[in-house]
């Protein structure tokens, strides 16, 4: 979680919801809990609402954020958005989906994986948290192919396109 501290301007104390004002008579405050409660329905429109503030994904090319799915999929992911991933035990079935994941990724990829054997990998739960994982795999392997060479292995040299963010 990132959290960002600001001061708030005089101006910006209130939050003022057009839509939702049937259920909100008065200004939400900004960065304190309300005195008094509203409806769920109204909570969501609130958020909703600054929400469409922001960019809109499928408008946004600079990044694979811009991907379509059927229904089905989102409603997994939803299904699945309480489970801790790191616990294994606790979810072993979402580890054995994730495991044959990796498997079909490495066979699709061409992966040298015999055919008695399973290959190994990580699934991420988001873009980022992959690249630097790939990325610290890359600079271990890199490292002891170095050693192996007897070459120096402290200072590798990453090329990468101005399109990385």
């Amino acid at each position: 979680m990132v959290i960002a501290s600001t001061i708030a301007a005089d101006s910006d104390a209130l939050l003022h919801s057009t839509f939702a004002s049937r259920y909100v008579r008065a200004p939400v405050p900004r960065f304190k809990m309300p005195e008094k409660s509203m409806p769920k329905e109204a909570a969501y429109q609130v958020i909703n609402d600054e929400l469409m503030l922001d960019g809109n994904p499928r408008l946004n090319l600079a990044s694979f954020v811009t991907t379509w799915m059927e229904p089905e999929c989102n409603d997994l992911i939803m299904a699945s958005m309480n489970k801790n991933y790191v616990d294994m035990d606790e979810y072993p079935v979402t580890t054995e989906l994730q495991n044959r994941c990796v498997n079909m990724i490495a066979h699709l990829l061409h992966a040298p994986v015999g055919d008695d054997e399973t290959a190994i990998g990580v699934g991420t739960v988001g873009s980022s948290e992959a690249i630097m994982l790939a990325g610290l795999a890359f600079k271990r392997k890199w490292q002891n192919k170095r050693k192996a060479e007897g070459k120096p292995y402290d200072k590798p040299n990453i090329v990468t396109g101005a399109n990385v963010q």
